[in-house]
């Protein structure tokens, strides 16, 4: 069944945990990412990035994760992630999308505040919950990237707590991501979270916090951070980074047995369901944070 964003969010919070949001731009991760949460109980959010709209359609994805959403048995919202143009949005909420992000984070804090309040009266019109960014990991999750770099690296600005207090006051948002050393992509080494400035945010904003650019961290960091007031977190580059990894390897393995081999295709995306199943319910598991399923 189909849940709004505020109140998946309030779940989480209820519970100290935080909810998976996995971006599917494939039939093969919308499906894993619905059966994991069927066969685990935990509620999952189903995510679409406007910067996979060039291999993932909105109109054409979109419709596929509202319907498989609303007959599942699951508890799902189907959100919009990290969407830098409100006529994109507009076009997921009508859709029926019960969540969207607004990703002003590139912007100037004045434009920021204004674009994510017009994101506020749009949402509010569809009955759909809204997330804002406040703060920067230095690369965008719809242009390029400095993929393996630190947040360091690639010129991030951790969320100010003060200013997140004004932010979420001016723009009304439902949830909050914020910024404190988390990036986009693989990582390279260990990331360092700086958790100064997430508890520093926690206690001047009543909202949920969100965590971006989640794949690579590790379940401890995870622990800590939902402990600290994370509700929601994004995850997709390793998910899919095993899934592509599972698929050659399936490639390799039929032709050393023999060159003139024949995979198909299907054979190939069978691989990378199982792969993201195995990988998305060790995620789910860890975000639970030892709460109890909740469907």
């Amino acid at each position: 069944m189909i849940v709004n964003l505020r109140d998946i969010c309030a779940m989480a919070e209820q519970n100290n945990m935080a909810i998976a949001s996995f971006n599917v731009p494939s039939f093969e991760a919308l499906r894993a990412a619905i059966d994991v949460a069927e066969q685990t109980g935990y509620p999952v959010i189903l995510s679409h990035a406007e910067g996979h709209e060039p291999f993932a359609p909105l109109d054409k994805i979109g419709p596929a994760m509202v319907a498989l959403a609303e007959r599942s048995s699951a508890l799902l919202c189907v959100h919009l992630d990290h969407c830098e143009h409100l006529s994109y949005m507009r076009r997921a909420l009508e859709l029926g999308f019960t969540g969207a992000m607004f990703d002003g984070s590139f912007l100037p804090y004045e434009e920021n505040v204004a674009n994510s309040q017009r994101a506020a009266e749009m949402c509010a019109g569809f009955d759909c919950g809204l997330e804002c960014e406040l703060g920067s990991m230095g690369s965008r999750e719809a242009g390029q990237r400095d993929e393996g770099g630190t947040a360091e690296e690639s010129g991030a600005i951790y969320t100010d707590p003060d200013q997140a207090a004004e932010f979420v006051a001016s723009t009304g948002t439902d949830i909050l991501a914020c910024s404190f050393g988390t990036v986009h992509g693989i990582y390279k080494g260990e990331p360092h979270l700086n958790f100064d400035v997430l508890t520093g945010i926690r206690s001047r904003v009543s909202v949920p916090l969100v965590m971006h650019g989640g794949s690579g961290v590790s379940d401890e960091d995870y622990a800590k951070a939902i402990d600290a007031g994370i509700r929601k977190i994004n995850y997709y580059t390793y998910g899919v980074k095993y899934a592509g990894e599972a698929a050659c390897g399936l490639m390799d393995k039929r032709r050393a047995k023999s060159s003139d081999a024949i995979v198909y295709w299907h054979d190939l995306t069978s691989a990378a369901y199982d792969r993201l199943v195995e990988d998305f319910t060790h995620v789910v598991k860890v975000f639970a944070n030892g709460a109890q399923p909740l469907a």
